[in-house]
């Protein structure tokens, strides 16, 4: 195997983390791009809904997005109203909940980077926080301070205060460590909750992690062949339909499957422990038609997840 081989291999083995960092970067360019070019913080007692609104309202963009671009989202509620059982297997609506308590921990990751970096940054808290005008919060802030802290505070970040120089550094920089602190806990317990949720995965995983790794592998290539396949199929269904209304004749015969066909492979993958199927295509080939088994739970475990949030 040539060095582009294996860089492309290891590119592709490492391409959650590769995503992943990739995103952070992007949060850490965009974060930077507000501060310096959006953010103006009006230094009035407008700074508290000024700075939330920097902080919070592009993580509810991101997780919106994050919702959207998940396949697995228009799985679960593509049709579910005209057929509400399908997200509800064997009329248990804790699947669903299941499913979608997954599908919210992944679209949180882009918020939750946006929101740490913007804390460590501190910016948008200090400027928000120096226009709470709650009692005890300015008493904090501007204690053994100017009497001029408790009626500019709001001016601090501007740095247009009347108070003494070394007060305003001073009350600015107790909020950017408070809004460090604050970045720093929510890193860790998004960290610590993916560290569990992983290790809770694997521990109820009921596969071998060498059958996890070539199920993961498979799901990637029925993605790739599925995507070939479906260009090549409308490619030639496109030109079979154009040629019989150019040349004016009955067109030929094509098979495709059929809507309950469809219905079928587009459900989530319902994993079924005494049986060996990847996905739910496959189970399809396999039986075609529902399965009926008992004991039935969604694939909600290892292989699904990761291979749902690769970025890459």
């Amino acid at each position: 195997m040539d060095p582009v081989q294996k860089l492309i291999q290891f590119c592709f083995d490492k391409r959650s983390a590769i995503g992943y960092s990739f995103m952070a970067l992007l949060t850490m360019g965009g974060q930077q791009w507000f501060s310096f070019v959006a953010f103006q913080c009006p230094c009035s007692h407008e700074n508290l809904l000024y700075g939330f609104v920097f902080l919070f309202a592009p993580a509810l963009v991101l997780l919106i997005i994050g919702y959207f671009l998940n396949t697995r989202t228009w799985k679960l509620f593509t049709g579910c109203c005209l057929k509400p059982k399908r997200m509800f297997p064997k009329g248990n609506p804790f699947h669903c909940l299941l499913v979608f308590i997954q599908l919210t921990l992944n679209a949180f990751i882009a918020p939750v980077m946006w929101i740490s970096v913007a804390l460590l940054h501190g910016s948008f808290y200090a400027c928000a926080m120096s226009g709470w005008q709650n009692p005890g919060h300015v008493e904090f802030l501007c204690q053994y301070k100017s009497e001029l802290c408790h009626k500019q505070l709001f001016a601090v970040t501007c740095g247009n205060t009347s108070m003494p120089s070394p007060d305003s550094k001073a009350v600015l920089l107790l909020l950017q460590a408070q809004s460090q602190v604050l970045g720093w806990w929510l890193i860790m317990t998004a960290a610590l909750i993916s560290l569990l949720s992983t290790c809770y995965s694997s521990c109820r995983s009921k596969v071998s992690a060498l059958q996890l790794k070539f199920w993961r592998i498979y799901l990637d290539k029925e993605k790739e062949k599925f995507e070939e396949l479906t260009q090549e199929y409308a490619a030639k269904l496109a030109e079979r339909n154009l040629r019989s209304f150019f040349e004016d004749k009955e067109p030929e015969g094509f098979a495709l499957p059929s809507n309950k066909s469809w219905d079928e492979i587009s459900s989530l993958y319902c994993f079924i422990p005494d049986q060996q199927y990847y996905s739910t295509l496959h189970r399809f080939v396999e039986h075609g038609k529902p399965d009926t088994a008992d004991e039935r739970t969604p694939m909600l475990n290892f292989v699904e997840v990761q291979h749902n949030t690769s970025i890459v």
